[in-house]
């Protein structure tokens, strides 16, 4: 008899704790998740696009778990697709897919990010400057 320290783990059949089998169930992941879609219309979904949840949008759909995951992750506000990949750790690529589903149900609504400012003639801030001072003292 063995004293109960001595048992040896039990491991469910075909997992074994080898890295390969790791690495084997990362690969398949992103697969499954997109239904075997390995891409999606990147130029509608930009790395700086912003998503939101759409307040137009059905809720009575069956979503995938990750898909409810990422439409609960826009009720908040607009993210960046970038932001959402890094809040649900998926790669891009993956999350492009099911914001690419969400959109075409209805569920998110999507906006080009802010503009960067145009800097503003040096000389127009001058005599900006100048005027105020000539005014003001």
């Amino acid at each position: 008899m063995t004293a109960p320290h001595d048992e040896q783990p039990v491991h469910s059949p075909g997992f074994s704790e080898a890295p390969e089998a790791a690495d084997a169930v990362e690969l398949v992941r992103p697969y499954v998740i997109t239904n075997g879609r390995g891409s999606a219309d990147t130029a509608e979904f930009d790395v700086v696009t912003l998503v939101t949840a759409s307040a137009s949008g059905q809720r009575t759909g069956h979503l995938d778990p990750e898909k409810r995951s990422l439409l609960e992750l826009c009720e908040g506000g607009y993210l960046s697709v970038a932001e959402i990949a890094g809040h649900l750790r998926l790669p891009i690529g993956i999350v492009r897919v099911l914001l690419s589903d969400l959109a075409r149900a209805g569920y998110i609504t999507t906006r080009a990010p802010v503009p960067a400012a145009q800097l503003t003639d040096i000389q127009v801030l001058q005599e900006v400057l100048d005027g105020l001072q000539a005014r003001f003292g």
